[in-house]
């Protein structure tokens, strides 16, 4: 156990940390550059940024832009989530037209309508797991996790409870239609590499 897991786990008893005082103290700490850190059920968890993982986040990116504005499409940016201290970092997310930043500067979960997870050997049980629930929670009304391993891409729909009703999985190389989601558009994934 790191000391910082092992600070997390006494405030944890103590119920005193809070997902702010995390990111404060993870401020002051030297992050390799090229990592991204994220919260996930109170554990830290930085991971570095692959070629194949960049190549992936900007064509989801590029294609959201094509409909979206800039404003609009965000990566990498905090976003906190329903759960135990959820400070996410997604990859790609659509904020909602007309959002606003809470009294903090972030941007709400409720305001986020799309997240996209490109899978990483190290995170890939976040992805699929607590952070898909923490999605749900949020009433994120689509979620994709792109899979470089499987090579395939994971549409999630219609949050319900803390877990989406709908699941469809599409080869890369397929178009993923998402023409009948709020996004109203066609992710194409025939550039997306593997690993």
């Amino acid at each position: 156990m790191t000391v910082l897991e092992d600070r997390i786990e006494m405030a944890h008893e103590s119920e005193e940390l809070t997902l702010d005082a995390l990111f404060e103290r993870l401020e002051h700490m030297p992050v390799p550059e090229g990592y991204k850190v994220e919260i996930v059920e109170g554990a830290v968890f930085m991971s570095p940024q692959r070629d194949t993982h960049w190549e992936i986040i900007a064509a989801i990116y590029e294609q959201l832009r094509t409909k979206y504005p800039r404003k609009r499409v965000k990566s990498d940016v905090r976003v906190d989530y329903p759960g135990h201290l959820n400070g996410f970092a997604s990859d790609v997310t659509l904020v909602a037209e007309g959002a606003e930043k809470d009294n903090k500067g972030l941007w709400q979960s409720k305001d986020i309508e799309f997240v996209a997870e490109v899978i990483s050997k190290g995170t890939a049980a976040n992805d699929y797991g607590p952070k898909k629930i923490a999605y749900a929670l949020a009433e994120v009304l689509v979620y994709l996790i792109a899979d470089p391993y499987q090579g395939k891409c994971h549409l999630y729909t219609q949050p319900k409870d803390g877990e989406y009703l709908t699941e469809l999985s599409v080869a890369f190389g397929a178009d993923v239609d998402m023409t009948t989601t709020p996004l109203e558009l066609t992710l194409k994934t025939d550039e997306f590499p593997r690993d």
